[in-house]
């Protein structure tokens, strides 16, 4: 439940609830809210996601102003794709929404400043020549990003979790294995999690085969 609520499942979180017999410590509509605002940002509507975000806490930017600066950034990345989708593009929207929101801002932290440079320089290339370390602007995984951070901003702001118990155990059972290896102490080649019983049983009976400790099939001559 704890995973579903944190990471943006509302169908999945009232299902298991229902069926679990349990009270979601959260209203279910409050998830659906933020995916909406995540839906948003990984389609590049990112005007949408700001102002769904001012809706639902609008207190966020101005406690967080560089999640505030990463949004108009990625704004201002998909006007910039949008501008440069077509040859001879009219790219005056792109530098109409820098000058306006991202250039006041910029001088206030160097990050901000290099970000605004690197972005700008989008403008630069022809789109199907970017240099690789622009061209990571306009991967999706950027969008990805930045909807992270905003779900964990908006978490936090709800006095909510930002990450599921279920991934800080799991976070925490690879690091005492890595640290558990490196000390050279005698463990198996793969520890499994527990999280599929049948699944975990079918490995092992393969790898007690491969190990020649379990019955063969018999050679058909």
């Amino acid at each position: 439940m704890d995973y579903m609520i944190s990471e943006g499942y509302p169908l999945a979180a009232q299902k298991f609830s229902l069926e679990a017999n349990i009270q979601p410590r959260v209203d279910i509509e409050s998830i659906q809210e933020r995916v909406e605002i995540r839906n948003a940002i990984y389609g590049g509507d990112i005007q949408t996601a700001i102002e769904k975000i001012n809706e639902l806490s609008p207190q966020i930017f101005d406690q967080d102003s560089s999640l505030h600066f990463a949004l108009l950034r990625l704004q201002l990345v998909e006007l910039i794709r949008s501008c440069t989708s077509t040859p001879n593009a009219d790219i005056t929207p792109a530098l109409t929404f820098a000058t306006t929101h991202l250039a006041p801002r910029a001088p206030t932290n160097p990050e901000f400043l290099d970000d605004l440079e690197r972005t700008m320089a989008l403008l630069i290339f022809p789109p199907d020549n970017i240099a690789p370390p622009y061209a990571a602007l306009l991967d999706p995984n950027l969008r990805k990003d930045v909807a992270k951070r905003v779900n964990e901003a908006i978490l936090l702001s709800q006095g909510e979790r930002t990450r599921a118990k279920l991934l800080e155990l799991v976070k925490a059972r690879a690091w005492a294995e890595r640290k558990a290896r490196e000390a050279k102490k005698e463990l198996p080649d793969r520890i499994d999690l527990g999280l599929d019983p049948e699944h975990d049983r079918r490995d092992r009976r393969e790898d007690s085969v491969m190990q020649g400790n379990g019955e063969m099939d018999s050679v058909v001559t």
